[in-house]
């Protein structure tokens, strides 16, 4: 799943900079999205996390077990604090599992960590959009650390935004919708992949599998909505640019 990003805060700095009946439509839309989808995951997990799945592995053994039968054993499995803070880090090749999901055996906690072996596995591939995706961290990174003083000197240096500081805006808001399309497939390919193993190796029943998707499923509306939000964004400085 890696860290969610539900309603990222440099995407939505600059609704409010701009009073333009445009961009709070943008924004209502945008917002309500990013609610309705945290809502969803929430919601999902909540309830996928208390019922037990029947046989008795933690997320940390579900975990193993995917990534052993795909042939991974140089990955190492870690704990970390915090709500759905599971992710994958394929540059030090390590799976880091939330408290609530490395010990849990709950269907959210086995479908959750299952998810996070798939990414591992498609690290071991070399599934093409996963590398697509690492070669663009590095620059997402800067353009969200950027964003928020583009905005600001916008109001105090710039007097507006027009011009080159519109097109940077443009190419900025172009690295992230980039980003998230590209997170959609990853994010999707994992989950099937979780869903094949955990099937495939009888870590849970066939009647169970509805509670994994269910938690699977909400998480990835996760993910759209942060790509429908960046992608909004771009349009619209787009349009100002035309």
């Amino acid at each position: 799943m890696g860290p969610l990003l539900l309603f990222p805060m440099n995407l939505s700095l600059a609704y409010f900079y701009f009073p333009q009946p445009l961009y709070w439509l943008l924004f209502a839309f945008t917002f309500l999205f990013a609610m309705y989808a945290q809502m969803r995951v929430s919601r999902a997990y909540s309830k996928n996390s208390q019922i037990p799945s029947r046989g008795g592995l933690t997320g940390r053994d579900a975990a193993e077990a995917v990534m052993s039968q795909a042939g991974i054993t140089d990955v190492e499995i870690d704990e970390t604090e915090g709500h759905l803070t599971d992710h994958y880090d394929p540059l030090n090749k390590r799976l880091v599992l939330s408290s609530e999901n490395y010990h849990g055996t709950s269907l959210a906690a086995i479908g959750v960590a299952a998810h996070e072996a798939g990414h591992a596995i498609q690290h071991k591939v070399g599934y093409q959009m996963l590398s697509f995706r690492m070669a663009l961290v590095p620059a997402t990174q800067i353009v969200s650390k950027t964003l928020p003083f583009l905005f600001i000197g916008s109001i105090f240096l710039f007097g507006g935004i027009s011009g080159t500081l519109l097109d940077i805006l443009i190419i900025c808001y172009a690295v992230i919708t980039l980003f998230q399309l590209v997170t959609l497939p990853v994010e999707f390919d994992a989950s099937r992949r979780a869903k094949v193993q955990l099937a495939t190796l009888g870590i849970l029943d066939r009647d169970e599998m509805p509670g994994v998707n269910e938690t699977l499923n909400a998480a990835a509306l996760t993910y759209l909505a942060a790509f429908v939000g960046a992608l909004l964004q771009l349009m619209y400085f787009i349009s100002r640019r035309r």
